[in-house]
């Protein structure tokens, strides 16, 4: 059992000076930083002018549409890009996976473009 543990050793050395680095530079700004605050520094900002309206508005679904087809297809190019890479040692299941796949999208697309969903006033 003692073995077992001297195995371990290692692992829990780095982990204690890992712990101990961690605070320390947390630690080591609030002892030696200047702590002058002021009400222009503590004042809220947004891109460099003062905050206006409320920040609970509503936004149009649209922007939620635009992003989850963003997304979307996004998570395309990402299947895509593997699938184009192995398709010679993949095989005819594979293709045509990726074909009904296409599709789907293809489709879903069609109908969020004929609702009139991406059409901006």
């Amino acid at each position: 059992m003692e073995r077992l543990l001297l195995e371990y050793l290692p692992i829990i050395l780095f982990i204690g000076i890992a712990a101990v680095m961690a605070l320390g530079l947390l630690a080591i700004p609030f002892l030696i930083a200047p702590q002058k605050p002021d009400a222009e520094k503590l004042k809220a900002y947004e891109c460099g002018f003062d905050a206006f309206g409320d920040a609970h508005m509503k936004f149009d679904v649209r922007f939620y549409l635009v992003s989850i087809l963003f997304v979307i297809f996004d998570l395309e190019a990402a299947f895509l890009y593997p699938w184009a890479i192995t398709l010679s040692s993949a095989g005819v299941f594979a293709f045509w996976s990726m074909v009904v796949f296409l599709a789907v999208l293809t489709v879903g697309f069609v109908y969020e473009w004929k609702k009139g969903a991406l059409e901006w006033e």
